[in-house]
C-alpha cells in the first residue's frame, strides 16, 4: 500500500484523539484475531483512543481486548524505522534489531465533519501464552470480589530472552490419551466498555482470510507487514 506524502499540521490539545490499534496472532496456528460488527456488517482490527497518562502500546493491547475479548501483548519485530537508539535508560541495552515502533500510521478526521484529528498507530501483537492467561483470571477473579466489576490488568511483557520458536512451543500440549495438541487462547465476553463495543465479535482465523475480508483497507496491509514481521524475525533469531 503507497505511503501518503508527508504532511504539515498543526492541531491543539482539543483537538486531537491518539489511538492505538494492533494485529493480534495466535503464532502456534497462523491465525489472527479479526472482529466484526454485528449491526454495521463489516469486519476490521481491533483500536480505540488511549486514556490520559497510557502510553500507546498499553493503549493498543488494552483496547485489543476490550473489543476483541482475546488477551494480548504487543511483538517486537524487525522493520525499518526512523526513531534513534537509546544511549542511556529505558530501552538501552535491548537487542536493537526487534522494536514496538508503529507499522502504520494513519490520521484521519474523527468522524465526517468533525474538526477533531484522530491520530492511529498500528502494532502487531500476540495472545498470551497458557500461564499467563491463568495469573490474569485469577487476578480478575480476585479484582472482582473485592470490587465488584471486572478490572483491565495489562499482560507481562515478552520476555526479552525468548525466541517466536520458543513461545510457539509454550502453546504445545498433551491431551490426555496422549495426542499432541496446540493451547487454543481464551474468547472473553463482555469486554467491550460501552453499547457500541458490546455489537462486535472477534475470532481467531487465518491470516489469507483475514487479508482477504480487509481487502481494500489499510488493515490489511497492516495484518500482512505484521505476519511478514514475524517471519522475519523468526530467520533473524
Amino acid at each position: 500500500l503507497p505511503s501518503s506524502p508527508p504532511v504539515t499540521a498543526s492541531i491543539p490539545s482539543e483537538n486531537l484523539t491518539i489511538s492505538g490499534g494492533i494485529a493480534i496472532f495466535h503464532l502456534a496456528t497462523a491465525r489472527v484475531v479479526l472482529c466484526y460488527h454485528t449491526r454495521d456488517r463489516y469486519f476490521f482490527l481491533p483500536k480505540g483512543r488511549k486514556n490520559v497518562h497510557e502510553n500507546i502500546l498499553s493503549a493498543a493491547e488494552r483496547e485489543g481486548f476490550e473489543e476483541s475479548g482475546f488477551r494480548n501483548r504487543v511483538l517486537a519485530l524487525s522493520i525499518e524505522h526512523g526513531q534513534t537508539l537509546p544511549e542511556t535508560g529505558e530501552g538501552h541495552g535491548e537487542d536493537a534489531r526487534f522494536v514496538t515502533e508503529p507499522l502504520w500510521t494513519q490520521m484521519l478526521p474523527l468522524r465526517a465533519g468533525s474538526t477533531r484529528q484522530y491520530l492511529l498507530f498500528w502494532y502487531a501483537g500476540e495472545t498470551v501464552p497458557q500461564d499467563a492467561e491463568a495469573q490474569y483470571q485469577q487476578q480478575a477473579e480476585n479484582a472482582s470480589q473485592s470490587s465488584g466489576k471486572q478490572i483491565y490488568r495489562p499482560p507481562p511483557p515478552f520476555p526479552q530472552d525468548m525466541t517466536i520458536r520458543q513461545r510457539i512451543g509454550l502453546d504445545a500440549r498433551l491431551e490426555e490419551d496422549g495426542k499432541k495438541a496446540v493451547y487454543e487462547p481464551v474468547k472473553h465476553e463482555g469486554t467491550g466498555v460501552d453499547e457500541e463495543e458490546m455489537l462486535y465479535t472477534a475470532a481467531l482465523v487465518p491470516i489469507n482470510e483475514a487479508m482477504r475480508k480487509l481487502r481494500g483497507r489499510l488493515e490489511a496491509d497492516v495484518v500482512n507487514r505484521a505476519w511478514e514481521g514475524i517471519q522475519l524475525r523468526m530467520r533473524l533469531e
